[in-house]
């Protein structure tokens, strides 16, 4: 962006000779007075000379006017100040893994497990627009529900389409975790993270969630691990399909987690691990995450400066030479 500015601009009051200058020819040229000879000229002629000759006047001291004009703006110093700036965005690839056990329909959190944790999952990716974001899902096995993108419109609808049974029931938290590192082993990102949101206890899967702790740690992957829900009895209403028509049946879900698991997860990868309740803690934890794990922006401002007034003095000299010649040569004939 350019921006023209005057270092001198106190010299502005200048511009008050040009209505000085003005005024005064005007109250003094009819004083001046135009002497054409009749002798061989008819007075027609005669009087088109006589209005070329004042026409001439008003051009040579339009002429000097804007010389004057030209040179005053020269005194001020104007600058022409270029500025742009520099953008460098590095962000952090980051894979979300969302239980999605049956279990998560539990609805000590509003209205579900799964549908706070989908909630604040969502603020989270808005917030992030510089990184790589992905989504996994597990519950007895797991998959790739979006690989990681920067195109976040596309991963904020394929989050809502997540729903439990989309999987075979259980929590293999450990093929979870496998899935996310997968996606982010071969990343070149200086940052790789993986969020991983729970309410159980691991009981299936072929990996298991320490070892996958220990291969997230070899390819430099942090794991915040969030055990979300409570540790008493819970309602859910879960889906039954009964001769082809879905119902809905209310279960009582007891919490279980393995909180010390959870924790040398967050541990081992040099993460962090939560315990989220309710829906304000959840939402707490998301945005502490979104604090520690910041995309590095690194802007660079530049400044140019040009001196602007050598244009403005060439004008007015410019035209003076104008004035002296058309003064001297095709005017001066006309007395």
């Amino acid at each position: 962006m350019n921006n023209l500015e005057f270092e001198a601009i106190n010299n502005l009051w200048l511009l008050i000779l040009i209505p000085v200058i003005t005024t005064w020819y005007y109250v003094y040229k009819d004083k001046r007075k135009t002497h054409i000879s009749y002798n061989i000229e008819s007075k027609e002629l005669a009087k088109q000379k006589k209005d070329i000759k004042i026409l001439s006047r008003h051009i040579l001291i339009l002429l000097r006017l804007i010389s004057i004009c030209c040179l005053i703006i020269a005194l001020t110093k104007p600058v022409s100040i270029s500025e742009w700036k520099d953008f460098k965005n590095e962000g952090i690839d980051i894979i979300l893994a969302i239980d999605i056990s049956t279990s998560m329909l539990a609805e000590d959190l509003n209205p579900t497990r799964l549908e706070a944790s989908k909630k604040v999952a969502e603020e989270f990716i808005k917030s992030r627009p510089n990184d790589r974001i992905g989504l996994v899902v597990f519950g007895g096995e797991s998959f790739t529900q979006c690989p990681i993108t920067t195109d976040h419109k596309i991963l904020l609808n394929l989050i809502k389409e997540v729903k439990c049974g989309m999987v075979e029931d259980g929590t293999a938290i450990g093929m979870g975790m496998s899935n996310g590192i997968s996606r982010l082993k071969d990343s070149k990102s200086k940052s790789k993270i993986i969020i991983l949101i729970t309410d159980g206890k691991e009981n299936k899967g072929e990996i298991t969630n320490i070892t996958a702790a220990e291969i997230a740690k070899e390819f430099g992957i942090k794991i915040y691990t969030i055990a979300v829900g409570t540790k008493g009895i819970s309602k859910a209403q879960i889906p039954v399909t009964v001769n082809g028509k879905q119902y809905f049946e209310t279960v009582q879900i007891k919490g279980e987690f393995d909180e010390e698991i959870l924790q040398d997860i967050a541990t081992i990868t040099n993460g962090k691990f939560y315990r989220a309740t309710n829906n304000t803690t959840l939402k707490k934890m998301f945005l502490e995450i979104d604090k520690l794990e910041k995309s590095l922006i690194e802007v660079k401002e530049y400044h140019k400066k040009k001196k602007m007034y050598l244009p403005f003095v060439l004008i007015s000299l410019i035209l003076l030479i104008i004035e002296f010649i058309l003064k001297n040569s095709i005017y001066k004939s006309l007395n």
